[in-house]
């Protein structure tokens, strides 16, 4: 079976080893991806990101001026977004949880396959969040923590249509786009804007904090 995607991204590859930065860039564009940049500093990521408008950058936490999670704020806030794939090193729940705070779609370990990583990056490019096995849980785990806060009021919260209702229950429970599809019976298109749509509603910019509005309001414990 090919590696070669259906729908090629245009990928940015941000990490301080020129080494790994280049065999990262490598399969990427062995697998039809168009690596359209790469940098070694988080400042020149951000500026070289501007003019070349990745829709998915690959970034490492260790750089050497900005942060990662500096980084990944910065270009999930650009117009139009980054989706970011935080590829580190480090497995710590605080580093995992500033990345995801600061906007990240996902957190992959550089310990991970290359088949993995490729997934990875495919399904980041689609908005669903990506987790190395263990690290999805326990940033659900914090969004729950912090559901547990008092609740603001919402009174003037948009109205979610029931399937709008019932697509976000279930990525709640952490099913993929395609699992809710065929949880569903709906193609994996519509399925997708189902979660654009809702994003618009609640102003939300990612699927991670579509998951922890969710949490707050109860739908992962519903059936």
């Amino acid at each position: 079976m090919s590696d070669v995607p259906l729908r090629p991204l245009r990928v940015m590859v941000v990490d301080d080893h020129p080494m790994w930065r280049e065999a990262v860039a490598r399969d990427l564009g062995e697998a039809g991806h168009d690596v359209v940049a790469t940098a070694g500093e988080g400042r020149a990521a951000v500026r070289i990101a501007a003019a070349a408008r990745p829709q998915v950058a690959v970034v490492d936490l260790q750089l050497p001026d900005l942060s990662g999670v500096e980084v990944t704020r910065r270009l999930a806030a650009a117009d139009p977004p980054v989706r970011v794939l935080v590829l580190s090193a480090s497995g710590e729940q605080q580093d995992v949880l500033e990345a995801v705070k600061a906007g990240a779609t996902g957190y992959l370990l550089k310990s991970a396959a290359r088949e993995e990583f490729l997934d990875a990056v495919r399904r980041t490019g689609e908005g669903d969040a990506v987790f190395t096995p263990g690290l999805a849980g326990l940033v659900l785990g914090e969004y729950r923590r912090l559901a547990a806060a008092p609740a603001r009021a919402d009174d003037d919260a948009p109205r979610l249509t029931e399937r709008e209702t019932e697509v976000l229950r279930l990525v709640a429970k952490g099913l993929t786009y395609k699992q809710i599809a065929q949880r569903l019976v709906l193609s994996h298109r519509t399925v997708q804007n189902h979660v654009q749509n809702t994003l618009g509603k609640l102003q939300l910019h990612n699927r991670v904090e579509l998951v922890r509005y969710a949490i707050e309001k109860g739908l992962d414990e519903e059936e």
